[in-house]
């Protein structure tokens, strides 16, 4: 049972953040202009803290694997495989098509349907 998780969604395009904390959700839209690896981990890393999330081995991260674009998705995959390095995080993986709405409810029928993936070695990219 996924209780409290962080979703990333950073394929290239609508990018956006989502964290559920206590049964209490938030989203946050990332901004395209200011793209990169170390604006993707100071997002994630402000929004953590902003919401006052402790990572450890009952949190799970949450990423998609596309389609999207090469670089955002390889930088999404880094960050979050760092996070399950450093703190000992499960990673669970999406695909793009399986979320058509970013939000709380759309997010949570994902987890229900166990339309997430362990295996994140295949990645969609966009041609």
């Amino acid at each position: 049972m996924i209780k409290n998780f962080l979703i990333i969604k950073y394929i290239g395009s609508d990018d956006k953040l989502g964290l559920r904390i206590n049964k209490e959700f938030f989203i946050k839209n990332l901004n395209s202009k200011t793209r990169g690896s170390e604006r993707l981990v100071l997002d994630v890393k402000e929004f953590l803290n902003s919401n006052k999330a402790k990572l450890n081995e009952n949190f799970t991260v949450i990423v998609n694997q596309g389609p999207g674009s090469f670089s955002s998705i390889r930088i999404c995959f880094a960050v979050a495989k760092g996070l399950e390095i450093s703190k000992k995080v499960k990673l669970l993986g999406y695909k793009n098509s399986d979320l058509a709405v970013f939000n709380k409810e759309n997010i949570e029928k994902l987890i229900d349907k166990k339309l997430i993936e362990k295996k994140l070695i295949k990645p969609i990219y966009l041609s």
